[in-house]
Parts: structure tokens; sequence; C-alpha cells
């Protein structure tokens, strides 16, 4: 847009456009299961609606039409057949004692996202609740077994609640045929057997006093303490690497014997998919003061107990989407409470 003549009417347009990113981007997140490829999708989108605008004469609102453009971004990018995967996805679990740690590089890994670039504000927390519902890692990771159509239309249908000829407008079909493919999305989503998590909007005060008592284990490294606050089948993983572990005693065995690089660590609160997240920094390998990044750990939490400990380790690609500090020295105050 930079080499054409801008003109108040463009202008208009763009504010009005940008009303809608943060729920594009949702939309494109849901779809794609990466929040980079997601923020350029949405950029596309915009490049697209803006070139096209006037050919849209208002024969749809401004939002209809933005997510008609989204979706066919979206369905072009998928033709591939690529599908973002969890470790849990490819491989069974691991034991401790012989586990691996296996790069697969040729794997597209599903990816975090942070709330605020997904989540709009919702007035509503019925609302707000479905929104961080859905955006959650192991929601998005079931919607990656869709095929892309019956995808576009479970989000459409049931997350974004648009009506059957809203979604048949859009794809240009049929009722009918949008009614079928939510009906076989649905049947493939409930085959994945979702665990369902506790809404955490704002976090109540069993929850805050769950992610205190993680930190507090976890920074003086009792792992004795941080296994009781773990579902007896809690789930570990670590993208990129395919490995994954359950269940009290593996997870405990990694934490002391491979993972024990990570005693001494400390842990900045965030949020990721609607979830409790802390970036982890570990001890500089050099002996020298100060923590450098290792992982972002995503938790999933259901019953009072954390059930999913995804620690995703390309920091480099992770801490500045989250906003996370390069590096922790010594002097610095961080406050340690989620």
């Amino acid at each position: 847009m930079s080499d054409l003549a801008t003109t108040p009417a463009d202008l208009d347009l763009d504010a009005a456009m940008d009303r809608y990113r943060t729920e594009l981007t949702g939309y494109c997140y849901r779809m794609l299961g990466s929040a980079f490829d997601a923020e350029d999708a949405v950029q596309d989108t915009y490049i697209r609606a803006w070139r096209s605008h006037s050919a849209f004469e208002g024969r749809s609102s401004l939002r209809s039409w933005l997510y008609r453009i989204a979706t066919n971004v979206c369905l072009d990018l998928l033709k591939a057949g690529n599908r973002r995967a969890r470790p849990m996805d490819l491989t069974a679990p691991q034991h401790q004692a012989s586990a691996v740690l296996n790069e697969r590089s040729e794997v597209t890994w599903l990816e975090p996202v942070p709330d605020g670039r997904v989540l709009p504000q919702h007035a509503d927390p019925a609302e707000t609740a479905l929104a961080k519902e859905s955006v959650r890692l192991a929601f998005v990771a079931a919607l990656q077994h869709l095929p892309a159509k019956q995808r576009a239309v479970l989000i459409l249908r049931e997350v974004l609640a648009w009506k059957a000829d809203e979604v048949a407008k859009l794809l240009d079909t049929t009722v009918a045929s949008v009614n079928s493919a939510l009906q076989r999305a649905r049947a493939t989503m409930a085959g994945q057997a979702l665990r369902e998590s506790d809404p955490a909007d704002p976090l109540d005060a069993e929850q805050a006093k769950l992610l205190e008592q993680y930190l507090a284990a976890f920074e003086a490294y009792d792992i004795s303490r941080l296994t009781t606050l773990l579902h007896e089948d809690a789930v570990l993983s670590m993208p990129p690497f395919d490995l994954w572990l359950r269940g009290h005693e593996d997870i405990a065995a990694w934490h002391l014997n491979q993972g024990i690089g990570c005693k001494g660590s400390r842990l900045v609160p965030t949020t990721a998919n609607g979830m409790p997240a802390f970036g982890q920094y570990r001890p500089r390998e050099d002996g020298t003061p100060g923590h450098m990044p290792w992982a972002l750990q995503v938790l999933e939490v259901s019953g009072g107990k954390i059930v999913g400990l995804n620690a995703f380790l390309d920091t480099a690609r992770w801490f500045p989407l989250f906003g996370l500090p390069e590096q922790l020295d010594e002097s610095d105050e961080v406050q340690q409470t989620p």
C-alpha cells in the first residue's frame, strides 16, 4: 500500500478493518495452528481486501467479507496437506529410563500463541470462556485432524456462532452441505477424547494457589512437592523433540536425571492459549550470575491439578512474541506471582 496514493476513504477502511484484527487472527490461528502463520494470513487478508474494496460495494457486512477472504487465505495455505502436530500425535509415551530427545525437523509443530493476539475483549464472561477454551492447545491440535473445510465450518458454527446459512454463503455452498460437514467434524472431534480444562478467567483462588505452589516448587526444584501438584496421568512434552512422558514417576525421574539442568531455574508468569504459562530461565551454563531463556511452559489445569506441562524450547522464537526478557540478571526484580 505504501507505493499507492492514500485517500481519506482508504484510511477509514484501514481503521474499520483493524477493529477485526484480533478476532481474525484468532480464527486464522485455529485454522492454521501457528501464531506466525495466523498473523501472516491476516496481513494477506487485509492486502487482498484493500486491493479489491472497490468491488465490494457493501453487498455484505465488512466483517463477513473479511472472514470470507481470510477463509480463502487459510484454505490456500492448507492445500499442501501438512497438519500441525503435538508429540502426543506422533509417538507413544516413553519411559524416563530409556527416553531420548529426538528432534524431528520434518514435523510442523503446533505453536503456542499469546492471549492478547487472538482473544478479543468480551463483555460476556461466557463468550470469553468459550474463546479461551477454543484456543487451548488440545482443542487446536484436535482441529488439525479435520479436513480444511470441515475445520472452517466447525470454527464458524461452534466457536463463532455463525448461522448455517451465513457459513454456506461464505463458503459458496449449501446449508445442507454445511450441516453435513459440521456433523462429520463433530464426530471426528468426539473421537479425539479431549480432556476438559478448568475455566481460568480470571483465576479463582484455588487456581491461583496451585500456580503459586508450582512456581515455588519448580524454583526450589523440589520435585517431590511438584509432583503432588500433577494429575496422576499428567503429560510432559518438549517440542521440537518428539519425546513425551506420562505419569508422576517418569516426569519426576526426568527432572532429576536428563532434566537436572533445570535446577535453579527462574519462572516469569505469562499466559498462552487461554492458559497459565511461564517463561523458564535456566542458570547460565558458564557458571556466571544470571539466567538465560530455556522454555516457554504452558500449563493445562483440570480438577485442581496440572494435567499438561508443555515446554516449548525454541525460545528465540517464543520469548520475543510473548514479550519475555532476553535474560534475567541477578539484579532483576521480577514479579513472581501469576
